[in-house]
């Protein structure tokens, strides 16, 4: 039998993780660790063996691009901006989670 937590953050909060990375590149550049200390202050515990594979999965999709200090060789720090595609998509997650709100949680509540 899995790991009910695990199988959450697989099938779910992968998806949450990647909305806080593309929110907070649309602000400022963001890097590794501290995208892993602001998901922790929310409560989400992930491991740099999760984020750095999902931050290397959102650049290949085109949401966001990264610069590393050519100087600071193999594991220099890079810095994620978001794309104008991932702008896009941030605009149309927003949108998604407003009425999945509205239904899921303001309903609920009234």
């Amino acid at each position: 039998m899995q790991d009910p937590d695990k199988t959450l953050a697989r099938e779910v909060l992968l998806a949450f993780w990647k909305v806080h990375i593309l929110h907070h590149a649309a602000t400022r550049p963001v890097h590794g660790q501290w995208m892993i200390t602001e998901l922790r202050r929310h409560g989400y515990h992930i491991s740099p063996g999760t984020l750095y594979p999902l931050l290397r999965r959102m650049e290949r999709l085109g949401w966001l691009k990264s610069k590393a200090d050519p100087r600071g060789g193999k594991r220099a720090r890079k810095d994620y901006r978001l794309t104008p595609a991932g702008a896009k998509i941030l605009v149309q997650l927003r949108q998604q989670i407003r009425e999945l709100y509205a239904e899921v949680v303001a309903e609920a509540d009234a």
